[in-house]
């Protein structure tokens, strides 16, 4: 990659002085944070927002990534579940979610005393349906983009990540667990919990990058194809397990895995 977009994101983020990450572990995030740590230092801090829809696997990854960085790490814990505009479950969930994150971010900045929080929107999501986004472009400062002020793409952070041999380089995009719900299913602590042991469940068996959706206790399984025949295998072991924890239904998407289904319908 152009490696003078790696030195204009270092010397984006070194004339901020002090900042916040808003750090999900996730190789944007991640990334971002790597970056700030090496400029601002102690200066730095990554915070993570633990959400319930944000799963505990992914939370102790965030944890690793951030002592693999070195930056400091906080833990900030949100009941979203408490917000109505929030659990109503509507397709702009994230635009209210995202704002009540970035409350809770403007408020470790305003703590610490630094000067902005650096969020990791990149260019390649311009054109992708993501109601937080505009929650984002709201906010303006203390909030600052340096992938999208130096139009940086997922690949090449991806590209960033593996040259400074990141962990996370080629790790999977996993949003909120929200977003294995329909539009307009209210969402709750169990339907939640649900979707986070089954695909626990299914990573353990060894697929990478799955979603299972939760139509009202139907469980609808997202797969690359060249899963579906190990998939098969375990067909039982799958079916079992997915109705002991509350499925009434557990079925195989032939469509096979693809990121945002759930927004297809809009």
């Amino acid at each position: 990659m152009d490696t003078r977009k790696v030195t204009g994101l270092e010397a984006a983020i070194r004339e901020k002085e002090s900042a916040i990450v808003a750090f999900s572990g996730g190789v944007d995030s991640a990334t971002l944070a790597y970056l700030a740590h090496r400029v601002l230092g102690d200066k730095a801090v990554a915070v993570t927002i633990k959400i319930r829809s944000f799963p505990d696997r992914e939370l102790k990854h965030a944890e690793k990534v951030a002592e693999e960085i070195g930056i400091r790490h906080r833990i900030v814990f949100f009941d979203e579940l408490t917000i109505p505009s929030i659990a109503s479950n509507d397709p702009q969930r994230c635009y209210h979610c995202k704002k009540e994150i970035l409350k809770l971010l403007d408020d470790v900045r305003k703590e610490l005393g630094f000067n902005v929080i650096l969020e990791g929107s990149n260019s390649s999501d311009k054109n992708v349906y993501r109601p937080g986004k505009r929650a984002i472009m709201e906010a303006k400062e203390p909030v600052y983009s340096p992938y999208l002020d130096l139009d940086v793409t997922k690949d090449e952070i991806r590209q960033i990540a593996k040259n400074v041999k990141l962990s996370v380089a080629s790790k999977p995009p996993s949003p909120c667990l929200a977003s294995r719900l329909p539009y307009g299913n209210a969402l709750t602590e169990e339907a939640i919990k649900r979707v986070e042991l089954a695909e626990n469940f299914l990573s353990d068996l060894g697929f990478t990058e799955l979603r299972v959706r939760d139509h009202s206790g139907m469980a609808r399984i997202e797969l690359h194809p060249f899963d579906f025949k190990d998939m098969l295998l375990h067909r039982e072991k799958i079916t079992s397990y997915l109705r002991k924890i509350g499925f009434d239904y557990v079925t195989l998407d032939l469509e096979g895995f693809r990121s945002g289904s759930m927004d297809e319908i809009l």
